[in-house]
């Protein structure tokens, strides 16, 4: 079951939406009893803005002031589906008929999901990716698209296991990392320790990630995880956090077990840590990519997310399947006998 926090977020439109750390000597960050700069608290990521750029936004790497109040504007009125991420580059007409869920067959997200301070923009990007320039995921190696080909042949509905990892509550395409926005219970914890950095996410399906920075070797080339072997260490007022050793079957953005990924966090501001990641697999994108994505401040706490592959969707998908099956049998032999 899938359980509900109202989050008290950071005031986005508050906030400058330009995603960029304030000027040098401004603000200083409190060190932890280490030395290092306080990362802990509890922060969101929550955003309308995609991953990739929209065709509407082609060439534009930031909203004007005036686009960025309009849309958040539409965004923050009451009623809108938190989960209508297609908001963003759809066309104006679009935008009017998608601010609000239409779908009957679904509960109204617009009730359950929306947040104490509503989903809006976290910043004035018109993408997370900032590199390539064209805020897009660079293309697929022809192995790549080979191996997604591949991927998308075993998933069928013959059975819970040829079903998605996320739909069988093995893992969560969010949790990284790297880490991206998750459609809803977007929230987060940081911890510190000495030699220790921990996050733990409220909407995930595996453990908190328990990041060491004391300087120790990477596992054996033999172990792979599905959220990979991380391992940080501080660069200035940085946290750099390096992750390999992924297993074949997480396959980020189609990835493979060589994925490699480096994260940075940086707090920027008393209510505002600036993350930004990098990821490089050769046997899938022609050339590295990256992203960044500032986490607001929250107040709460997250609470327990349970999921597991035994619950009735899991049921009902498998019957739904089935009965398509006979429906198809019995159209198949009506036209057989015509």
């Amino acid at each position: 079951m899938k359980r509900l926090v109202l989050i008290v977020g950071a005031v986005l439109t508050a906030v400058p939406l330009n995603a960029q750390a304030p000027a040098a000597g401004k603000w200083t960050a409190q060190l932890t009893p280490d030395g290092h700069p306080d990362l802990q608290g509890i922060w969101t990521t929550q955003t309308f803005t995609p991953l990739q750029r929209p065709a509407r936004y082609a060439g534009q790497e930031f909203l004007t002031e005036a686009e960025a109040a309009e849309l958040t504007k539409l965004l923050t009125q009451k009623g809108v589906d938190p989960l209508a991420g297609d908001i963003f580059g759809a066309t104006d007409e679009e935008r009017r008929n998608r601010v609000r869920q239409i779908d009957p067959t679904h509960y109204n997200n617009a009730d359950w999901l929306t947040t104490s301070q509503q989903k809006a923009l976290s910043s004035r990007r018109t993408s997370l990716i900032v590199d390539p320039p064209d805020g897009r995921i660079p293309p697929l190696t022809a192995e790549g698209k080979e191996r997604a080909a591949a991927r998308r042949a075993t998933i069928g509905f013959d059975s819970y296991e040829s079903r998605p990892l996320q739909e069988r509550c093995v893992v969560w395409t969010h949790e990284g990392p790297p880490m991206l926005p998750p459609p809803y219970n977007d929230v987060y914890q940081i911890f510190q320790a000495p030699g220790y950095v921990v996050v733990l996410r409220e909407l995930a399906a595996n453990p908190p990630r328990i990041i060491p920075t004391d300087e120790r070797p990477p596992l054996s080339e033999t172990v792979r995880l599905w959220g990979g072997d991380s391992r940080g260490r501080w660069e200035g007022d940085t946290l750099v956090v390096e992750t390999t050793h992924f297993n074949d079957k997480v396959a980020f953005q189609g990835s493979t077990g060589a994925l490699r990924v480096v994260e940075r966090f940086k707090r920027v501001s008393a209510d505002q840590i600036l993350y930004q990641f990098t990821v490089e697999d050769p046997a899938t994108w022609t050339k590295p990519w990256s992203a960044e994505i500032p986490m607001l401040h929250a107040e709460g706490r997250p609470y327990e997310y349970a999921c597991h592959e035994g619950n009735y969707g899991m049921v009902n998908t498998l019957k739904g399947a089935r009965a398509g099956d006979k429906k198809a049998a019995r159209e198949a032999a009506q036209t057989d006998g015509k």
